[in-house]
């Protein structure tokens, strides 16, 4: 998350850092409920609920509805079928080499799947199929970046943060959809 600077009294000039807030919402999905997560700014999370890796919202976390009301409309887009492609101001927090795996599952088009080895492959490092297994775990944008087009090389439906069956759902919901 951003952090904003801020004057302080009774010590004019001092400066000291207050982290920016947590906004929050959620929204229903025909796969339960999704919580979105953002700086103000930007999408920076989209999650299953429950998610293996899904935070804990904060007290200090602020519910407001009104950052995530385009990423509202373009979610219940995509679970009407009417959308493919997401175009959402975004800002996952992740490694370099997350970043790269998560730029290349936006890659895979809507309604296919790639392999795990076909990631790691595009990222540069073929050998990095674990990682990118990892990688695509922790991934904070579910459906947004499609972390649930990845299945094994033999084409089985491997781990999913929100849970195999809901990736099994998004896969046949895309086929349904798909072009």
């Amino acid at each position: 998350m951003g952090e904003r600077r801020v004057d302080t009294d009774p010590m004019p000039g001092y400066l000291r850092v207050v982290p920016a807030p947590i906004y929050h919402t959620t929204i229903p999905s025909p796969l339960g409920d999704l919580l979105l997560t953002g700086d103000g700014r930007a999408l920076t999370g989209v999650y299953l609920t429950p998610h293996r890796h899904g935070p804990a919202v904060g007290g200090d976390w602020v519910r407001d509805d009104a950052p995530f009301t385009e990423a509202r409309r373009q979610l219940e887009e995509y679970f009407a079928g009417t959308r493919t492609v997401f175009d959402l101001t975004t800002a996952a927090t992740g490694t370099p080499f997350q970043q790269r795996v998560w730029q290349a599952l936006c890659a895979i088009p809507h309604g296919r799947t790639a392999s795990y080895g076909d990631i790691a492959r595009a990222t540069g490092n073929a050998k990095a199929v674990r990682a990118v297994g990892l990688a695509n775990g922790r991934n904070p944008l579910s459906i947004v970046v499609p972390c649930h087009r990845v299945i094994g090389s033999d084409g089985s439906l491997t781990g999913y943060g929100g849970g195999v069956e809901r990736k099994q759902w998004l896969l046949a919901h895309e086929a349904r959809h798909h072009g």
